[in-house]
């Protein structure tokens, strides 16, 4: 069969097109285009098929471990797609350990060096028991992160956008930056004893929660990544879809309790904005996937995100 590659503005990426077998896979396209052009690596490429003149809508995005054959027009050996280039790639475990090694440097050098005599303040610095459990529990986390993401989490794709660094590590250091400045700041006032104790230890219990969570979702996603959606069940999936985002905006409102900061609270907006954004989609996604025809299963009546509220 013959493939002609095309950009969205209509011109040909592979002048001539690629000719394959007919049971070739869109893999098998996408590894051809690579070795006609060498710079799209495989990770690097969307294929879609065009838009029918008149119609509006998302295009068809083809599947790489589909024949090509299915997206031919009946009785058809021949295939136009549409390509994108989705720009220089890095794998997802280096986005992520990039974006958590950030915050996690960040904060003890606000802890333990003398740094807000560059901002003015020369006097003495009393640290309370707050600001030190405050350290070991935000080094933790991060640390925690970081851990999960070499040894724990099974990416749905293996790559990212190399821009996805610059932009998640301007987040994630960004607040680590904020957040550390007034935790650890000498005029910083801390929370009386009951609540500190409170706020980390139901901090504590969500981390330990979001671990948990973390190894579920590890378990519904094979080693290479194809084993493809699944109905989360057990634990408090029972009754949130996204409780691994549930537990990560409860330690952080753990966290808040127990520092009591205007920066904390903004990061904790912001980031429970992002995940429930997050959630939403993938709760729509869940529902559309098993919706309890033609065999498929229906998918369980669950919170979103944020039981007993969302």
């Amino acid at each position: 069969m013959k493939v002609t590659v095309v950009s969205r503005s209509g011109r040909e990426v592979v002048r001539g097109g690629i000719e394959l077998k007919d049971s070739a896979t869109v893999k098998d396209l996408q590894e051809a285009i690579h070795g006609r052009t060498k710079i799209f690596y495989p990770s690097r490429q969307r294929l879609t098929l065009p838009l029918r003149p008149g119609t509006s809508g998302k295009p068809v995005i083809l599947d790489p471990k589909k024949n090509l054959l299915d997206y031919c027009e009946k009785n058809s050996t021949s295939l136009t797609v549409v390509f994108k280039d989705l720009g220089v790639q890095v794998l997802y475990s280096t986005l992520f350990f990039w974006e958590y090694l950030g915050p996690l440097i960040i904060y003890p050098i606000f802890y333990y060096f003398p740094v807000y005599k560059y901002f003015g303040y020369e006097g003495e610095r009393v640290i309370h028991p707050a600001q030190t459990y405050a350290m070991y529990y935000w080094c933790f986390h991060y640390f925690k992160r970081i851990m999960e993401t070499f040894f724990v989490h099974r990416f749905s794709h293996a790559t990212s956008p190399l821009s996805n660094v610059f932009r998640n590590c301007a987040y994630y250091w960004t607040f680590g930056a904020y957040i550390a400045y007034y935790v650890n700041h000498p005029l910083y006032t801390p929370v009386n004893d009951m609540q500190m104790k409170i706020g980390f230890g139901f901090g504590l219990l969500n981390q330990v929660s979001n671990f948990y969570c973390h190894l579920m979702l590890r378990n519904l996603r094979s080693p290479s990544g194809n084993g493809g959606y699944q109905i989360p069940r057990g634990f408090l999936f029972n009754i949130v879809t996204c409780a691994n985002y549930t537990t990560e905006i409860y330690q952080w409102l753990g966290f808040n309790i127990a520092t009591q900061t205007v920066a904390g609270y903004v990061f904790l907006v912001v980031a429970t904005s992002i995940m429930t954004n997050w959630a939403m989609a993938k709760h729509r996604r869940l529902k559309k996937l098993f919706d309890g025809k033609e065999g498929r299963p229906r998918y369980p009546r669950r919170w979103v995100i944020l039981p007993p509220f969302f």
